[in-house]
C-alpha cells in the first residue's frame, strides 16, 4: 500500500427505509474527500454504495472500487473510479478490498455487508490483522447486532476481547474524529 490513506466502506446496495441512511452514506464519502483519503468499496452505484462514491468524488477522493463479474449489471458498476477491478469471485473481492484499506467502516446493509464485517471481525480475532472496525450506528441500526455479539459472549462463544475489536460510532463527525486517530 502507498502512503495514501484508504478506508474500506462496506454498506447496502439499498438505500434502506430511513433516510438518514443515505444522509450518513454521503457525509461518510464528503468526510473522506476532506480528509484526503481514498474510499475503497464495492464498486457499485447504487443505494448506499454509489451514494458513498458519489459524495467521496465530489469531495474530492480517491476511489478503488472492486465488483465480482456476476454482481456488475446488478450493483451497476460505478463509471469514473480511479481504480476499478473485476474480479471472478465474491471471496476475491472482499480480499482485494481489505488488502487495500487501513481501516474498515461499515454503513447500515444487508447480508452482504454483514458478511463482509464478520470475515474482517474474525480475521482480526485471529490475530490475522490489526486494523480499525467501525460501526456507523446510524439511529440505532446496528444496536440488535451489538446486542446479539454481547449474547454470544456471554453464552461463552466468544471471548470477551470480540467487542474490543469493534468501535461502534454514532454519528460521521464522531467517525472522523476516530478515523483521524487511527490513520495519523
Amino acid at each position: 500500500m502507498t502512503d495514501l490513506r484508504s478506508v474500506c466502506v462496506y454498506c447496502g446496495s439499498r438505500d434502506g427505509g430511513d433516510p438518514a441512511y443515505a444522509t450518513a452514506a454521503e457525509d461518510t464519502g464528503a468526510m473522506l474527500g476532506r480528509n484526503g483519503w481514498q474510499l475503497v468499496y464495492g464498486a457499485g452505484d447504487v443505494g448506499l454504495m454509489g451514494r458513498v462514491a458519489a459524495a467521496a468524488q465530489d469531495a474530492g477522493a480517491r476511489t478503488f472500487g472492486v465488483i465480482p463479474t456476476h454482481l456488475f449489471e446488478r450493483e451497476v458498476g460505478r463509471a469514473g473510479l480511479d481504480t476499478f477491478i473485476i474480479t471472478e469471485t465474491m471471496h476475491e473481492r472482499k480480499k482485494v478490498m481489505f488488502m487495500n484499506a487501513h481501516a474498515v467502516v461499515v454503513l447500515p446493509g444487508g447480508a452482504g455487508s454483514l458478511d463482509e464485517l464478520f470475515e474482517v471481525l474474525t480475521w482480526r480475532q485471529l490475530g490475522l490483522h490489526d486494523k480499525p472496525i467501525y460501526l456507523l450506528n446510524t439511529n440505532g441500526y446496528w444496536s440488535p447486532l451489538v446486542t446479539l455479539i454481547t449474547h454470544v459472549i456471554e453464552q461463552g462463544f466468544a471471548d470477551a476481547s470480540l467487542m474490543e475489536f469493534i468501535t461502534v460510532v454514532n454519528d460521521v463527525p464522531t467517525l472522523d474524529s476516530m478515523l483521524q486517530s487511527a490513520l495519523a
